[in-house]
């Protein structure tokens, strides 16, 4: 039985950094995804969650100059889960989207598709 771990997020910029680690070229950039629903009493809210991406150069990867701050993306990739074990200290963990792939959305285009 095949396995998948995949996860589309569709949402904008927020800090954004770039430099090299073993010879290639990695962009890390935080994107920030948002869910309207209505509260018990109706009223109705928005909740924004922060995802943190790690976009490595790559075919289907823009240059680092399209995931700065602002830019609004549709990232395609894989959720990683590390431990961060430091003596002495209680474990921590730390997730984060490996991107496969990372495409620019134009600002009239819709961050969601309407669902009917």
């Amino acid at each position: 039985m095949e396995q998948i771990n995949r996860v589309e997020l569709v949402g904008i910029v927020g800090n954004s950094s770039t430099n090299m680690a073993g010879g290639r070229r990695v962009t890390h950039f935080s994107l920030a995804t948002n869910r309207a629903y209505r509260d018990a009493m109706g009223e109705p809210k928005i909740e924004t969650t922060w995802h943190n991406v790690s976009a490595w150069d790559g075919k289907d990867i823009p240059e680092p100059s399209q995931m700065q701050k602002g830019a609004r993306l549709r990232v395609i990739g894989r959720i990683r889960n590390t431990k961060i074990q430091n003596e002495g200290q209680p474990d921590r963990y730390y997730s984060d989207i490996q991107a496969i792939e990372v495409h620019p959305v134009k600002r009239d285009e819709p961050l969601v598709d309407e669902m009917n």
